[in-house]
């Protein structure tokens, strides 16, 4: 039997952690719990707020919202205008809730839609290197590939969740909670 994980109440404040497929520390990003809809569970973070990472600290200089799907096999990121990336896909494995924070491993492969360069699956070479090097099982390299490729279709042609609209509602949500300019 599946336990549901309790989820915060809508504003709570909570740190999303990835790690790497040894268990090292990734990203660790200070965000807001918005809420759920039929894709899953939404984030956002405002600017100012902390996104970190071994060796490398920043503010976030633009408000984003992030889903988190049950799948659990990629975590999408919209960020606000006028950022030059509106779109960011991380794909990764056993994305979850643990305990009262979402985490996940980071897997290298991100499909990103760029202002400048428009939509391609990013970190290739990356993704080459450490599934080699951390020892990636076979049929996890062949689901997320077939993933990466799927996502990269559906962020080109806009497809819910990856469209204005979703993200847009979201973005509201943020505002909403943290009574910050929409």
């Amino acid at each position: 039997m599946t336990v549901e994980p309790v989820r915060p109440a809508p504003g709570t404040r909570l740190l999303f952690r990835w790690r790497k497929w040894d268990g090292s520390p990734h990203w660790l990003h200070e965000c807001v719990y918005l809420g759920a809809d039929s894709w899953g569970d939404w984030f956002g973070q405002l600017p100012g707020w902390s996104s970190a990472r071994p060796g490398r600290e920043l503010d976030v200089a633009h408000a984003n919202v992030t889903l988190l799907p049950p799948s659990g096999e990629w975590v999408y990121t919209a960020n606000a205008a006028p950022y030059h990336t509106p779109i960011y896909i991380d794909l990764a494995w056993d994305v979850r809730w643990e305990g009262a924070e979402p985490t996940g491993i980071d897997m290298d492969l991100d499909v990103v839609d760029r202002l400048d360069t428009g939509v391609y699956i990013e970190d290739r070479d990356e993704w080459d290197e450490h599934r080699v090097h951390f020892g990636y099982p076979l049929e996890i390299v062949d689901r997320l590939e077939a993933v990466a490729i799927d996502l990269e279709r559906r962020v080109a042609a806009s497809e819910p969740p990856f469209d204005e609209a979703t993200s847009r509602r979201w973005f509201a949500r943020l505002a909403e909670l943290t009574g910050a300019p929409a």
